[in-house]
């Protein structure tokens, strides 16, 4: 019955429908959840595993660089053999720079994470200082150690500018995924170096002979050899630092989310990509020794020129190969979902109920 004004049972008052407390969760309790989730999927404040070593071996190869260029021209008369060397070493320098000031960011940005600091316009901030810092380390040991002339100023101001831009970019990305880059990138950047000792014998594989045509087309396949190559170690070495990312990240939080293909996809081309910014440093940067090695004769032009289409075919080449690499060996670790394996068992009952019933 309803309690109507003039019914007896208008004085008792409704009993109060009983609920349990435990199936109803407080919407507070739950907006309180949603933060601490986000964290854990290995957003913003993911960190880099080994940024302090990458950057250790990245300033160490830069130092290598610097070494081994400083040689090449004080070792050389003064003059045009100088001036030549110095524009054929500041690629390889520009490289190493660059490699370099992403490292030091990265290891920058978890220092910050490490102490809580989330926010992303602080991060990006301190990672270029971080560039900055490595690249004017750099510029003072050129100038204190080359020759003081135009050509030591030119690569001093180029070499801090890559490292500077190298921790920008660093800096504004993932930090797994720019720990991924920067691994495959200087991994490339040691192998390329390593490969040198071997152009000769493939020169000679690929029938170079006496004739200018046999030199060009043997030096053609030596370079894309050379470029395939340093594409499927940077594809590899970015898929195994993600990998190795992830699985420290899940030893330490099961719920730490994964970086999805996209990320691998970029890590694998991110060490082409930075050779063709490498290139775009050296093009703008450095293009006033280049152009003065270019006057120097005929040949020296020809080779400028040269040398510069093949290391954009190179980051090319890198860039495509590596990416590919990184998303088939990605690709290869993915197993059926949970519906798919719903799915496949469905079936299989279905057809053993099948075969039963004749």
């Amino acid at each position: 019955m309803s309690n109507q004004p003039g019914s007896s049972t208008a004085e008792e008052p409704d009993q109060p429908v009983e609920t349990d407390p435990a199936a109803a969760p407080e919407p507070a309790a739950e907006a309180l959840q949603v933060p601490e989730a986000l964290p854990a999927a290995g957003g913003a404040i993911a960190r880099a595993p080994g940024a302090v070593v990458l950057a250790v071996l990245a300033v160490g190869w830069l130092a290598a660089m610097l070494w081994s260029t400083r040689a090449a021209i004080t070792s050389a008369q003064a003059g045009v053999t100088a001036i030549s060397l110095s524009a054929f070493a500041l690629p390889g320098v520009i490289s190493a720079a660059l490699v370099a000031g992403a490292a030091a960011a990265l290891a920058a940005a978890n220092l910050l994470a490490r102490r809580g600091v989330e926010r992303a316009t602080l991060r990006f901030v301190v990672a270029t200082g971080a560039g900055l810092l490595v690249g004017l380390a750099a510029a003072v040991v050129i100038n204190l150690t080359y020759f003081d002339n135009a050509t030591t100023n030119v690569i001093a101001g180029t070499a801090a500018a890559a490292a500077t831009i190298g921790g920008a970019v660093a800096g504004a990305g993932n930090a797994r995924v720019a720990g991924a880059v920067v691994t495959a990138a200087l991994g490339a950047l040691v192998f390329v170096v390593a490969f040198s000792r071997a152009r000769d014998p493939l020169f000679d594989l690929f029938g170079a002979g006496d004739t200018q045509e046999s030199l060009v087309t043997a030096a053609k396949w030596v370079s894309r050899t050379e470029s395939l190559l340093a594409g499927l170690v940077a594809g590899l070495l970015a898929f195994a630092y993600l990998t190795w990312a992830r699985r420290r990240a899940q030893r330490r939080d099961p719920a730490a989310g994964d970086v999805r293909w996209p990320g691998y996809l970029l890590a694998g081309a991110g060490p082409g990509l930075l050779l063709l910014l490498a290139e775009v440093v050296i093009r703008v940067g450095g293009r006033s020794l280049l152009d003065l090695a270019g006057a120097l004769s005929e040949a020296d032009s020809v080779a400028q020129t040269s040398l510069g289409t093949s290391r954009v075919d190179n980051g090319i080449w890198v860039l495509f190969v590596g990416a590919l690499t990184a998303l088939i060996a990605f690709g290869r670790t993915l197993g059926p979902t949970p519906d798919d394996e719903a799915a496949g068992e469905d079936d299989e009952a279905e057809a053993v109920e099948a075969s039963a019933d004749r």
